[in-house]
């Protein structure tokens, strides 16, 4: 059975219940009901009563229905950081719990560097990383093709205190500001992606994490430092498994630098049940 790894230490987020391809979860003073292809299984408990519930639609996307008064947005805490919640479309709330077990993994290994780290974070959305990174001493540059997550990122920075820490917010495709900045030979000490299993840039560019995703990481090993700390790859996608991912950190870091990679699935416990939601899979390489 492959390695699964719980997110842990959220002050105000719980799981509370999943099943009938449902999750319901509690954010701070609110509960929130969406979407959860992953929840295949019978709901073992019974539903809370929501402030607000993601409906699909049969035609593609969806909307909120609200049920309760409740706040465009309002704030949670995951140790000593912060983090706007909102009700998004496509049933996104502006932030993936489950990312702060990798949020952790780059934390302590910028903080055991001993010396300044440059990382860059692809696909970058609201910049929990970004704020994580720059928590523990980096200075990050966060690179997302969509102007208003930009805004997301820096509003999730100020929550924290960080308004004033060495951070770069770069509205671009992912792929072309890889190939910019190796032209420009700048160098970084972390790499971090999470890229969507399709998508399209600011200028329309068509992705498919399928067709993209080797050729990127290949790009990206040639902005690394001389003595790198990580390499991760998050992803959500169906296409893709952790022994491809594998591979590809393989053939691309380990040929390259040495190390060594993990592969692992990522997790959310259920505070009713127990049952543990799998969350997509995390590719990690780190040279020591």
């Amino acid at each position: 059975m492959a390695e699964v790894r719980i997110a842990k230490g959220w002050i105000n987020y719980r799981l509370l219940n999943t099943g009938n391809g449902e999750k319901e979860e509690q954010w701070g003073d609110y509960v929130l009901r969406r979407p959860e292809p992953q929840a295949v299984w019978p709901s073992s408990g019974s539903w809370q009563k929501a402030h607000a519930v993601y409906h699909r639609s049969s035609s593609g996307g969806g909307q909120w229905e609200y049920l309760k008064d409740m706040p465009e947005k309002w704030v949670i805490g995951y140790k000593d950081l912060k983090f706007n919640v909102e009700t998004m479309g496509f049933k996104h709330t502006g932030l993936f719990p489950e990312q702060s077990v990798n949020w952790d993994f780059m934390a302590d290994k910028i903080m055991k560097a001993g010396t300044p780290s440059n990382i860059l974070n692809l696909f970058a959305y609201t910049g929990a990383a970004t704020a994580a990174c720059s928590k523990a001493g980096a200075s990050v540059c966060h690179v997302d093709s969509a102007k208003g997550m930009i805004q997301r990122a820096k509003d999730n920075l100020g929550l924290s205190g960080l308004l004033d820490k060495p951070v770069r917010f770069i509205v671009d495709d992912a792929r072309k500001f890889v190939q910019r900045e190796i032209r420009r030979g700048n160098k970084y000490d972390g790499i971090l992606m999470d890229p969507p299993a399709y998508g399209r840039g600011p200028s329309g560019e068509l992705w498919k994490i399928e067709d993209e995703l080797y050729e990127l990481v290949e790009l990206c090993s040639q902005l690394l430092s001389e003595k790198p700390l990580f390499f991760l790859v998050s992803t959500y996608a169906s296409t893709l498994t952790p022994l491809l991912m594998e591979n590809i950190l393989n053939m691309i870091l380990v040929k390259k630098f040495g190390g060594k990679v993990e592969t692992y699935e990522l997790g959310i416990q259920s505070s009713f049940d127990g049952l543990i939601l799998p969350c997509g899979f995390t590719g990690r390489w780190e040279l020591r």
